[in-house]
């Protein structure tokens, strides 16, 4: 198995730790602790797709996502510390008062084209117009999809499960919990934990796409790196189970009694929770799981995205 070449960039392997939560324990694996600068999941994806943006002598590097996308602030930190400029494409409106990801992205030196969202569903297509204008140019564009989530950069899950099975003792985990917007970390996890022969059911909350294209986007990820790098694994779709119905209130939004469930996970474990991805997913680990007492096998993956929170610290502070 011939595995690409990557960058390192991320602070691996990160911890596995056992919380105790109104008095249930439960297994979180910390992704949350990849980087300060970077924070998350997204590092792990970035460090091949960097890797071959330098392989390429990019000039400036394009993706997109909404106006506090952790993907989009992480490939423009990690992208600066890499000499590579980086043009965002966002979903949103930009601000004079700008927080959270938005900020950061800003700081870190982010050119930003903003987009309402009718545009935004034509996104890729923008992006591709502009990368032809400046290849006339002579400037080598090197274009991450959103939420950079591609066959080359899901290998970041897989190497995951070969750092998780060294973490874990395989009798006493068969689960993990994460939330998913495009798919690459899930689709990653699923590939790896065939691979690496670790039995591993997971289970997705949906933030972004419904049920249906979000099952798709994660099956054709795994069918495409299975295919373009001659894996020797097959998926199983009964592997993947999609909990439905966590991300009512729309991808940017986050309802009061989600807010408070994740207001008192901070205040007994000292974790904060973001409130597009990880505190939907909790939600759905603490009805599903926490709360029936069935924690003991399923592991919470905390994939990072604590920035987000800072842009809704005001319905944060409402329910303290």
């Amino acid at each position: 198995m011939k595995v690409p070449n990557k960058v390192k960039l991320a602070n691996l392997p990160t911890p596995v730790e056992q919380l105790n939560f109104r008095n249930r324990k439960f297994f979180i694996k910390r992704d949350d602790y990849t980087g300060t600068d970077f924070s998350g999941n997204k590092i792990r994806k970035l460090e091949y797709l960097l890797y071959e943006a330098k392989r390429k002598k990019a000039d400036i590097i394009f993706t997109c996502g909404g106006e506090q996308s952790n993907h989009c602030r992480a490939t423009v930190s990690a992208a600066a510390r890499l000499g590579i400029k980086t043009k965002l494409f966002l979903w949103g409106k930009d601000s004079n008062s700008a927080e959270g990801n938005l900020f950061l992205s800003k700081m870190y030196g982010a050119e930003i084209s903003f987009l309402n969202k009718r545009n935004y569903e034509n996104v890729n297509e923008i992006m591709f117009e502009e990368k032809e204008n400046l290849d006339k140019k002579n400037k080598r564009v090197y274009v991450i999809p959103e939420g950079g989530s591609t066959t080359l950069a899901i290998w970041g899950y897989i190497s995951f499960i070969h750092e998780l099975k060294k973490q874990v003792d395989k009798r006493k985990v068969n689960g993990m919990l994460l939330a998913a917007g495009t798919g690459g970390t899930a689709a990653g996890i699923l590939v790896g934990a065939s691979l690496f022969k670790l039995p591993l059911k997971i289970f997705t909350i949906n933030v972004l796409y419904n049920k249906g294209e979000i099952t798709n986007k994660i099956l054709q990820l795994t069918e495409g790196i299975i295919s373009e790098y001659k894996l020797k694994c097959r998926i199983k779709e009964s592997d993947l189970e999609i909990m439905d119905g966590y991300s009512k209130e729309g991808y940017k939004n986050f309802n009061g009694d989600k807010i408070a469930l994740v207001s008192d996970l901070a205040k007994e474990t000292g974790i904060l929770l973001d409130p597009a991805y990880t505190g939907k997913a909790f939600t759905a680990y603490y009805d599903h799981f926490i709360k029936k007492n069935k924690t003991n096998k399923v592991m919470f993956l905390h994939s990072g995205g604590i920035y987000g929170a800072f842009a809704k610290r005001k319905k944060y502070l409402n329910y303290l």
